[in-house]
Order: structure tokens, then sequence, then C-alpha cells
């Protein structure tokens, strides 16, 4: 939808929107350097959940669906094959390539950090009202489900704003 034709209340749910993105992503970037530290990377539990969701996976593919350069996830991938969080099987349907599958290790690396996460997450709405965190679940998944489908409309038009030279 093009700007003109939102109104002024839209827009600034927008900005709203934008501005609260925004603190959470400093605040998910601090956590992802404390994770970091601790020997977990974000760009791990990122490709483990991916190859979780979308089973066995090229390595293009992979790269395709976290909406990275597929060089920088070749080399995320080498570190999680040589950690043993993830191996390359040979491809059922062209034997010349592979594909790459989490393994045991990948996994429940992936079900102790949801759980320490959930646990913690837990603790910043422990004294909401439980309708209030029903309520918000409910509406956060939905938004998270239509950012995901307007991803590649939102990416169009932030690096256009780029281009052009707006900020």
């Amino acid at each position: 939808m093009p700007t003109a034709e939102l109104t002024e209340w839209e827009v600034e749910c927008g900005h709203r929107l934008a501005g609260a993105m925004f603190g959470l992503g400093k605040q998910q970037a601090s956590l992802s350097h404390r994770m970091s530290k601790a020997g977990v990377d974000r760009s791990t539990i990122m490709l483990l959940k991916t190859l979780v969701m979308h089973g066995p996976s090229r390595s293009s593919e992979l790269a395709a669906a976290v909406h990275s350069d597929p060089s920088t996830v070749s080399r995320q991938v080498a570190a999680l094959v040589r950690d043993g969080l993830v191996e390359r099987r040979a491809d059922p349907e062209d034997g010349r390539a592979s594909v790459l599958v989490h393994t045991e290790r990948g996994l429940e690396l992936l079900k102790e950090q949801r759980k320490r996460l959930g646990l913690a997450l837990a603790q910043v709405v422990r004294q909401w009202d439980p309708d209030d965190v029903s309520r918000f679940l409910e509406l956060l998944e939905r938004f998270v489900a239509d950012h995901e489908r307007s991803l590649p409309m939102l990416m169009n038009e932030c690096a256009k704003a780029r281009s052009e030279g707006e900020n």
C-alpha cells in the first residue's frame, strides 16, 4: 500500500511499531552477544531451527530460508558441521549434491536453549494478568506471521528508501 493511502493514525502506528521493534532488536542484540560469549551463537540457533522446521536442506535453500547470503551461511554451516550440530548427507534426489541435517546434538542444543529462553521470558510477563498474556501472545503470533508474509515488501521498501537517500 503506498504511503499516501495510509491515514495519519496508521502511519503513527507504523512509527510506534518500528520504535518498539528497534528497542526489542537492541535488546536481542545484547542477549545474542551475551549468548555468543557463552558459546551459543545466534546464527547457530537460527540455522538449527530452520533445519528442524524445513527438514534436510541444501545450503542454498537454507540461505534463502533465513534471508542470508549463501557464502555467509556456508561459513556458518561449516562451523555447525565441525561442532557436530549438523551433518552433510547425500541428496536423495541428486547424489552429487549434499543436504544438511541437524544432528541429535544439535536438536538437544535447541531444546536446551528453548527451555532457558522460555523460562526467562516467563519471568518477564510473570506479573501480567493471564488474560493479557494470552491476548498479547495471540496478537504477537499474528504479527509475526503477517510480518513474515510481508518480508519481501518490507525488504524492498527499506532498500528503496536507502537507495533514494531517505532515512
